[in-house]
């Protein structure tokens, strides 16, 4: 059977390509795929046991079995347009984002507080001058992941609404990354919930971004993956326990 392989952020240097077509024997793991990669590719081993892994963009174990034509996606840690009424909280984007837009939107009478983060790209990190941010995405997953995070935030916190907004592609010094707006009737849940899904999306979302400086370019580090997202290897504890 044959798979497509994707790969993003720092795999993609890595594999030197950002997709790959698989062939593996019926009955085939997301084991045997990673194997595979790593005897072929032993810099993009070295990365497995970080990893997390896509099949159809639904986050997977190590021992998912395969399907003729499914689509994996190879995930590093990950960095830190409106369709229709079932998926409008959250969107990427190639253009700028428009914060007073999205603010008209989210507001309502009964709001007592709206609560906006804006992730905004700075000129330097760790002392090095930087020039620009490129930002990349598994698109559709992370379309799908940002939605399922505005559902989660409005079950745990008492608020009304929120909206999300994900830029992609090149940004300059200045432009906004990222766009979280929270509305509710008090200030306290909006703050609250605010923090945990830019806390939250940091680190399950997948987004990477490249940083460009004067002296070199390079992937910014992510964030671990958490507890209940598989690793492409299985659980760090569960490796640990095997040596």
């Amino acid at each position: 059977m044959r798979v497509r392989v994707l790969f993003f952020g720092i795999l993609k240097d890595l594999a030197q390509k950002s997709s790959d077509s698989l062939d593996l024997p019926a009955g085939a793991s997301v084991r045997d795929l990673l194997e595979h990669y790593r005897a072929a590719a032993p810099r993009l081993g070295e990365s497995l046991a970080s990893l997390a892994v896509a099949v159809n963009q639904q986050y997977a174990g190590a021992e998912t079995r395969l399907q003729s034509d499914d689509e994996v996606a190879l995930l590093p840690p990950v960095s830190g347009g409106l369709t229709d009424e079932s998926r409008h909280r959250a969107s990427t984007t190639r253009d700028p984002i428009d914060t007073a837009t999205v603010l008209v939107r989210i507001k309502q009478g009964d709001d007592g507080a709206v609560v906006v983060f804006e992730g905004i790209v700075r000129n330097q990190t760790r002392g090095r001058r930087t020039l620009y941010l490129d930002y990349e995405a598994y698109e559709q997953m992370a379309e799908r992941e940002m939605e399922t995070l505005t559902e989660q935030s409005l079950k745990k916190f008492e608020v009304r609404d929120v909206a999300i907004v994900h830029r992609l592609g090149r940004l300059q010094i200045g432009e906004t990354s990222v766009l979280i707006a929270v509305a509710s009737a008090h200030r306290a849940a909006a703050f609250e919930a605010c923090r945990w899904l830019i806390d939250t999306l940091k680190r399950t979302v997948p987004i990477w971004k490249k940083e460009y400086f004067e002296d070199g370019a390079v992937w910014a580090d992510g964030e671990p993956f958490p507890a209940e997202i598989p690793r492409a290897l299985g659980s760090p504890a569960a490796q640990d326990a095997s040596k």
